[in-house]
C-alpha cells in the first residue's frame, strides 16, 4: 500500500498544479505501486531499459497501468509507477511532454477528443488505423494494435426483461410497444452530441415523440444509479452502461447490440513514445502478449474486483499475470 507521505504527495500534486507538472510532484498510484516479479523462463528482454508507466485514475485505466507496470517490470526493465493520474488530461500531456512512456488509451477517445474529429467510425480496426496514422504523425507516438476490449457507450437490460420482452439488440428495443420503451440515462449522455437523442434518432424512435420515446419514457439520474435500477427493472427496461463495467457481470446485466452501428469503438490501446519503441523493439511483442488476453468480459471480471470487491488494483494486476502464467 502506499504510504501517507506518498498519498498526501498526489493530493497536493492534484489540487495545486497543472497537468503539465505532474511529474515535477512525484506522482505515485494512490493504491500503491506494483508487484515484484519475474518472466516464467527467468528471461530479461527489457534489461537496462528505463520505462515510465501512466494511467488515468479510473478504475480501468489504474488497472491496465498496473498490469503493464508489473509485466514490463518482471522482463527487466526498471519501471517507475505513475499510474492513476487525477483527471483525464494528466496523463495524456505527461506522455506529450516525454515525463511518461507508455499509457492505455481508448480509439474513440483519440479521434474525438484528443483530434475533434466528428466522423462517426464504426469499424475498430478502420478506426485504430485512422488514430495511429494521427497520432504517429502529430505526436509521434505509437498507438500498438488494441486489445480485444471495446470500452464504450451501450444499452443493458435486466436478463428477465431482455427474456421476457425478446430483445436482444437495439433494433428489437426499437419494434416494441411505446410503453416498453423505457431509459434510464444520466445527464452527461443525455446531452452529447454522439449520446442518447441522436442513438434514438439512428433507431427511429425520436424522443419527445408519441409514437417513439416520449419524455415521460425517459429518467436521468445519476450514472451510478443506472446499473441497480436497470437491473429491477424499474423505473426503466433499458439503462445506458458502459460495456467493461464490472457491474455487467455483477448484476447480470444482458448488453444489447448496437446493430446499426451508432456508437463509435474504444478500443483499449498500449500507446507508446515513438523515440521509446525505437529504443526498446521488444516492447511490441511484450505489450501484445498482454493485448491479446484483454476481452469485454475480462475487463468486466477484474473492473468488479477492484469497484465490487474492493481489492487494490495491484493486487489484482499481479493475480492476473500469474494465473495466466505471465509472471511467477
Amino acid at each position: 500500500m502506499s504510504s501517507p507521505r506518498a498519498r498526501l504527495a498526489t493530493l497536493v500534486c492534484a489540487l495545486a498544479i497543472t497537468a503539465s507538472m505532474l511529474a515535477g510532484c512525484g506522482l505515485v498510484s494512490s493504491s500503491g505501486t506494483f508487484h515484484d516479479a519475474r518472466l516464467p523462463d527467468g528471461a530479461q528482454p527489457l534489461d537496462g531499459a528505463a520505462l515510465v508507466v501512466t494511467s488515468k485514475s479510473f478504475t480501468e485505466g489504474v488497472l491496465l497501468g498496473k498490469i503493464t507496470a508489473t509485466y514490463l517490470a518482471a522482463a527487466g526493465a526498471d519501471v517507475t509507477d505513475l499510474t492513476g493520474a487525477p483527471g483525464s488530461a494528466s496523463s495524456r500531456q505527461a506522455q506529450l511532454n516525454g515525463d511518461a512512456d507508455i499509457l492505455w488509451e481508448y480509439t474513440g477517445t483519440g479521434w474525438v477528443t484528443y483530434h475533434n474529429q466528428t466522423e462517426t467510425i464504426s469499424d475498430p480496426a478502420e478506426l485504430w488505423q485512422r488514430v495511429h496514422d494521427i497520432e504517429k504523425s502529430e505526436h509521434n507516438l505509437e498507438w500498438l494494435p488494441p486489445a480485444n476490449f471495446n470500452d464504450t457507450y451501450a444499452f443493458g437490460t435486466s436478463a428477465t426483461n431482455a427474456e421476457r420482452l425478446r430483445v436482444k439488440s437495439l433494433s428489437d428495443v426499437a419494434a416494441l410497444p411505446v410503453a416498453d420503451r423505457t431509459f434510464c440515462v444520466d445527464d452527461e449522455f443525455f446531452s452529447r452530441s454522439d449520446g442518447f437523442l441522436p442513438m434514438l434518432d439512428k433507431y427511429g424512435i425520436p424522443y419527445n415523440d408519441p409514437n417513439g420515446v416520449p419524455s415521460a419514457n425517459v429518467t436521468r439520474m445519476d450514472a451510478g444509479v443506472v446499473y441497480t435500477a436497470t437491473a429491477k427493472g424499474a423505473p426503466c427496461n433499458f439503462g445506458m452502461i458502459y460495456t467493461t463495467d464490472g457491474r455487467v457481470k455483477n448484476l447480470n446485466l444482458v448488453v444489447l447490440d448496437d446493430d446499426k452501428k451508432f456508437f463509435l469503438p474504444y478500443s483499449g490501446t498500449a500507446v507508446v513514445r515513438g523515440a521509446v519503441i525505437e529504443q526498446h523493439p521488444e516492447l511490441r511483442e511484450l505489450l501484445a502478449t498482454i493485448s491479446e488476453r484483454l476481452t469485454d468480459e475480462l475487463m468486466q471480471e477484474l473492473n468488479g474486483r477492484v469497484d465490487i470487491d474492493g481489492e487494490d488494483p495491484a493486487d489484482v494486476a499481479y493475480d492476473w499475470l500469474k494465473g495466466e502464467n505471465l509472471i511467477e
